[in-house]
């Protein structure tokens, strides 16, 4: 008989009491949920090695984590695009070489960004950039650092995927191609790994976490990842790439742009939408960032991050073939949420 997730939880994974004296890797380290990783995992013992592509941020992380951590922890900043083999293999001899360990703890597989939203319209190179680091990053780090999590003898490897790895869009008339493509990839991966690592590495496991709308800077990261600036500074040739006329055409008509939208009140909506997904989200980056570190130290092996996670993974479960009707599937949503139904 099929277990329930708690019950495989409990059977496949024993509870991590403690991350003090460990050593933990955590990609896409410079902000949002990582940031908050390294930060909370030094605060509590953890020796931290981050990553990031973006320099500037990873090393004023790194110095944010320093300051939480109590005497003895050591917290390392690199420079790495984990959707380049070769730039996560460099990260891991570094990192080994700086801590002087040849073996680590824990790896948070967390970098990511969003971007080729439509296989259709959008680019192939902004569609596969965008499937590189969220789906590659996340087996690059696997393939350098799984033979170090096994020489730990008790290694824990933590894959983020998102509500986007069981749901694969972002509403209506929001599709959601590249990033859920591999989001989904993530978790299948995560889960093939149970097996795989019970029967052939036993002294690591695995988890994978799935969160819901979480509040970071992915919308600004994701147009740096693209090599666009900031959407205030964006020239009227590079808002024109982020938002195509006929998309601009579809937001005067849901009245999220006015008619005769100018170049500036693109750049505004831009700046807004940022803001919104970061400030308005129900979740900041630190509860988040808790929750994910409560459920690996419990041995759960799906961590889902948020009220929203939740609610969709046990709609999407209990009636798969209405995930993409959304009428019903939000209304059912609604329901269950007036009637106060328990959420896993």
């Amino acid at each position: 008989m099929p277990r329930s997730d708690s019950q495989a939880g409990t059977a496949t994974n024993g509870a991590y009491r403690s991350f003090t004296r460990k050593l933990a890797v955590v990609t896409g380290g410079g902000s949002g949920m990582g940031r908050e990783l390294a930060r909370q995992l030094a605060a509590q013992g953890c020796s931290v090695a981050a990553c990031d592509w973006h320099v500037d941020s990873v090393t004023e992380a790194a110095a944010m984590a320093r300051e939480a951590a109590p005497p003895g922890v050591r917290v390392t900043s690199h420079a790495c695009d984990v959707s380049d083999e070769a730039q996560v293999l460099r990260f891991r001899d570094e990192l080994l070489a700086e801590h002087g360990s040849d073996h680590v703890h824990l790896v948070f597989a967390n970098a990511g960004i969003g971007g080729g939203n439509s296989f259709v319209n959008d680019s192939r190179e902004d569609w596969e950039r965008t499937f590189a680091v969220d789906w590659w990053g996340v087996y690059h780090c696997a393939r350098a650092f799984v033979p170090l999590l096994i020489a730990s003898g008790d290694g824990v490897l933590v894959n983020t995927s998102s509500v986007n790895g069981f749901w694969a869009s972002l509403g209506p008339g929001m599709p959601s191609t590249a990033y859920s493509a591999a989001k989904f990839a993530v978790r299948g991966f995560t889960e093939a790994l149970i097996e795989d690592l019970r029967t052939s590495a036993p002294q690591v496991r695995v988890a994978v976490v799935l969160p819901g709308h979480v509040g970071t800077d992915i919308v600004a990261n994701s147009l740096r990842a693209r090599g666009l600036p900031a959407p205030e500074n964006m020239s009227d040739a590079q808002l024109e790439e982020v938002i195509p006329r006929d998309a601009q055409a579809k937001l005067i008509r849901a009245g999220l742009l006015p008619e005769g939208a100018s170049a500036d009140n693109l750049r505004q909506m831009l700046v807004r939408a940022n803001a919104d997904f970061r400030d308005k989200a129900p979740l900041s980056a630190g509860q988040a960032a808790t929750i994910i570190l409560d459920g690996v130290r419990s041995g759960a092996w799906r961590i889902l991050v948020g009220e929203d996670a939740k609610m969709i993974d046990t709609q999407v479960r209990a009636k798969p073939e209405a995930a993409y009707d959304y009428a019903e599937l939000f209304s059912e949503m609604a329901q269950a949420r007036a009637a106060g139904t328990p959420q896993r």
